[in-house]
């Protein structure tokens, strides 16, 4: 399953690519909002957004390409690893029970 990590600290960053390795994930961790945004976020499984340390419009950006592509986001206001973990668990136990529709 492929994951797009929205937010978080950079110095998180290694932590999430781990995390998410761990429980079987291919993962992109975007701590900062790089040129062409929409385009780099392509077609995963998810989104994960980190509410508390992300910029709004790159919050806009990430779940707009979401609607677009009917891709589930899932949010968390905790940006540490083991509220990454959490929420990677609950997507594989009962689908997407945590996420959004956009």
């Amino acid at each position: 399953m492929s994951i797009v990590v929205v937010g978080g600290h950079d110095r998180m960053h290694g932590e999430y690519r781990t995390v998410c390795r761990k429980l079987g994930h291919s993962v992109k961790v975007y701590t900062q909002m790089p040129a062409r945004f929409e385009k780099t976020i392509g077609k995963p499984d998810g989104i994960v957004v980190f509410t508390g340390t992300v910029s709004h419009k790159m919050v806009n950006v990430a779940v707009k390409e979401a609607k677009r592509k009917k891709i589930p986001v899932m949010r968390s206001h905790s940006s540490s690893a083991s509220a990454l973990a959490e929420l990677l668990k609950k997507l594989g136990e009962d689908g997407c029970a945590v996420c959004s529709n956009y």
